[in-house]
This record gives C-alpha cells, structure tokens and sequence, in this order.
C-alpha cells in the first residue's frame, strides 16, 4: 500500500544501481556490477527481455493467484531464489548472514557461494529452517571439493548447485583497471581457510596466520580447466544431496546432462561474467527447454531455472512463459545489501514478489500454470 512518505530504498533496478554507486566503494559497486570484456553480454541480458511482450487476458477470475512451486520435494511460495553472489563482505559487514535472515522471514532459498564471506556452517545456522542451496566452485583439489560437499550436506542445505562456467575467472576490465580482485586480499575465502581439506594443503600453516601462502594455494585449487561430463560420476557419488549444474547456454550441454542425470540445470551466462559476446540466457532458455523435454520425456523432473538478467516481475513472468520453473535474482539483491543490509535485501525482495504478484494478475493468470508460452508474443 502505498504511504505518505517516500520508500526507505530505492524501487528500481536503475536506482538502486544510482544509490549504490554513491554509496558503495568504486572497486565493490564495479565488481557487483560489471561483466566480461566490453560488458556487451550484461547489455545483451537486459535487452533479450525486449523481444518479448506480454498478452494480458482479461475477463477471468484472478481475485486469488497462486504464486508457489514445488522444486525437489519442497513447496516455496514463489518462482524466485537467490543466486549465489560471492565474497559479500565487500558490500556490508554482516555480508551472508543478512541475507539469510532476510530470506528467512520470505521463505525464498538462498543458494550460498563457495566463496561466501561466512563459512557454510555459519551461514546454515543463520538459515535455521529456512531454505538454503549451495553453490559449488569445483576445486582442482577433490578432497576439498569433497569436504566443501560434505560439509554443506552437514550444515542443513538442501541441494547443490555446480557451476560450470567459471573454471577461470572471466577477463572483466572494470576490475583490471581498478587492480581490484577482493580474494586477493583474502575477502570471500573463508570456506577455505576453515576447510580441513584446504589446511591440508598448507603443510600445518595456519593460513590465517600466513595468508599470502594461503591466498596462493587458493589461486592454486579454485578451480578446475580438465572438468569433463564423466567427471560428474565422481561428483554423484560424494552427496546425496540433489545436483543442480548452472550455465547450461547450449541444448546439446542440456542433453547431454540430463544423460548425465542431473536434478536440474540453470541457463545462466553468469551475468554476463565470463564470455564478452555470449548468447543472452533469455534467447537459449526455449531451446533448452525444449531439449530436457524432449531427452526426459512426458514425465519431465528435471527442473530448469534461469539467471541473467532478472531485475522486475514482468522480467520473471516472461522467463516462467519461455520454459523457466523459478528463476534466479542477483545484482538488485546484492545492491539492496550494500545499501542497506539485511533491510536493503528484504526491500528488494518484496518489492520484486509484489510486482510479480500483480504482474501474472494483470497479465490475466491465476496461477504459474497459466504462464505459458501463449502468454507472451516476439514484440517483432
């Protein structure tokens, strides 16, 4: 409802990126913001939603609408997570931790970063009941991806997200020309230094008390360039926990993994990250859905979420439309935290699931079943 007095943070996606350019430090607002190479790929996510148009129906009984889905045996209330955005601390102090208390109070999961600025366990505790998902750098080290596993498995979370497009980090100007790569100086690297598969590592050094040796070791083990899809069995066999593998762009990744036997997959370009020039996520999404459909069949539970380039309501209904059963919001979230903490990310949250609601209304739906293909027209 709509009060006398202007809302403490900003509404729009355009805003908060204003307000968080003040507030923020040159080298986080321009880590949090900025993408690989000439940033085309950031530019191509936003506009592919363009190409879409919405065909509201009227004249049907959307009094009541019906925003939950069910994702691995459990029900959320709406087709909305958080995605895993690393070394947090760069934007607030309280970093991870308050973002887990805001999605708590929404019921909305929180997938966690392997390079989260807060331990896995720490993070899972401030989680309590709430949902969780984490994300797994793969490490060229298998006892530290091993014990990275295990350990989130231990600390409550309920599925594991592989991202797969970040073997090397991606060539992002913004931040070479800033000198600025916050793990670096140690930011974001907590799971590691905690790990007693990393300590290993180390020869009995504390890397808290040499943190250069440590950092490199790191540099060493973050990720791995020799990953293949038969390297997915050595995963399988570490977790009981549902597998999820994120930045599926191509359809012949996606039947390839259901091959696999993967629990789901994310079409993801990691916002715009890590290929200058990649394929915006939106344009692969109908192609990828299409082909999980067709390699799983009539009985499809292989779910397929989205990111890049999620910023308002209209944004996720057409994602819902193209194929998507829930999608994944980073930047305004994150924004939202370094603007105002724990209260910035409830603010962005709410503010993202009160235009969805009114969104799939308008657009004449009741329910996500009624957000299908039909639902929106190419705007050519």
């Amino acid at each position: 409802m709509l009060e006398d007095q202007p809302p403490e943070f900003p509404v729009s996606y355009e805003d908060l990126k204003k307000r968080a350019r003040e507030e923020l430090s040159d080298e986080a607002f321009a880590y949090v913001v900025g993408g690989a190479g000439s940033e085309s790929t950031v530019e191509a996510n936003d506009r592919a939603f363009d190409k879409w148009q919405i065909a509201p129906r009227v004249m049907r009984d959307v009094s009541e609408r019906d925003l939950s889905i069910e994702l691995f045996g459990r029900e959320y209330p709406a087709p909305v997570m958080l995605a895993p955005v690393g070394v947090q601390s760069i934007l607030h102090e309280e970093a991870e931790l308050a973002v887990a208390r805001a999605v708590s109070d929404l019921e909305i999961p929180m997938i966690c970063s392997s390079v989260s600025s807060y331990t896995i366990e720490e993070v899972g505790e401030e989680l309590g009941d709430g949902p969780g998902w984490f994300q797994l750098y793969w490490s060229s080290d298998r006892d530290v991806a091993a014990s990275f596993l295990e350990r989130a498995e231990e600390a409550g979370f309920e599925a594991v997200v592989v991202t797969l497009d970040t073997p090397k980090m991606g060539w992002r100007e913004r931040d070479i020309e800033l000198g600025y790569l916050p793990f670096l100086e140690g930011e974001g690297l907590k799971n590691y230094f905690e790990d007693p598969a990393f300590r290993n590592r180390l020869d009995g050094d504390d890397p808290w008390e040499n943190e250069e040796a440590a950092i490199a070791s790191w540099q060493e083990c973050f990720g791995d360039a020799s990953l293949t899809w038969d390297d997915l069995d050595w995963l399988r066999a570490q977790t009981d926990l549902p597998i999820i593998i994120k930045g599926v762009l191509h359809p012949a990744d996606a039947r390839k993994a259901v091959d696999q036997g993967v629990d789901g997959m994310v079409v993801s370009n990691h916002g715009g990250r890590q290929v200058d020039g990649a394929i915006p996520a939106l344009d692969a999404l109908p192609d990828i859905v299409d082909a999980v459909d067709e390699a799983v069949g009539s009985d499809n539970d292989v779910p397929v979420l989205f990111d890049s380039g999620i910023r308002r309501g209209s944004d996720v209904v057409r994602a819902i439309a193209l194929g998507a059963d829930a999608v994944l919001l980073g930047r305004p979230y994150a924004l939202g935290l370094g603007i105002g903490g724990e209260d910035g990310v409830r603010a962005v949250l709410e503010n993202l699931l009160a235009d969805l609601d009114l969104t799939v209304g308008l657009s004449g739906c009741a329910s996500l079943d009624d957000v299908t293909r039909s639902t929106i027209r190419r705007a050519d």
